[in-house]
């Protein structure tokens, strides 16, 4: 069953993203970014470039030719095939269609009310469904 972590209270989402993309890449686990719509997923496209001066976190569009070979995959998109199933990190929200099809999934919440709301709907909702839940608070120890 998928093991789904949300972590709340993120201030910037894109930035956190690429935090779990680099953490990801350096343990040499494939990571799928799903962007809540196009805009944001050039925006998180743009932002991977730019994580760090020394690193270099390999990503594609999904649908890319090279994306059975490239450990992060980005999409808005839920139609198209992914070639990963290891990691999602979900930055919408909304329940994933493909939930079930990832070992883990990562709910990034941020500090907006409405995006908030939001993650709380998912999580009782997968907590009625049984899925295995941890939840990690931003700037809490």
């Amino acid at each position: 069953m998928t093991r789904i972590d949300f972590h709340t209270n993120i201030p910037d989402k894109l930035a956190y993203a690429c935090r779990l993309a680099r953490k990801a890449y350096a343990a040499k686990a494939k990571l799928v970014l799903l962007a809540e719509d196009a805009a944001q997923a050039e925006a998180l496209n743009a932002a991977l470039w730019t994580v760090s001066d020394t690193d270099f976190i390999p990503h594609v569009p999904a649908g890319d030719p090279l994306a059975n070979e490239t450990p992060v995959i980005v999409t808005f998109d839920e139609s198209i095939a992914l070639p990963h199933h290891e990691m999602l990190v979900n930055l919408t929200r909304r329940t994933p269609a493909t939930l079930e099809q990832f070992a883990r999934v990562f709910e990034i919440i941020s500090i907006d009310e409405d995006d908030a709301a939001a993650g709380r709907r998912r999580y009782v909702a997968y907590k009625k469904q049984n899925y295995p839940l941890t939840h990690f608070v931003a700037g809490q120890s």
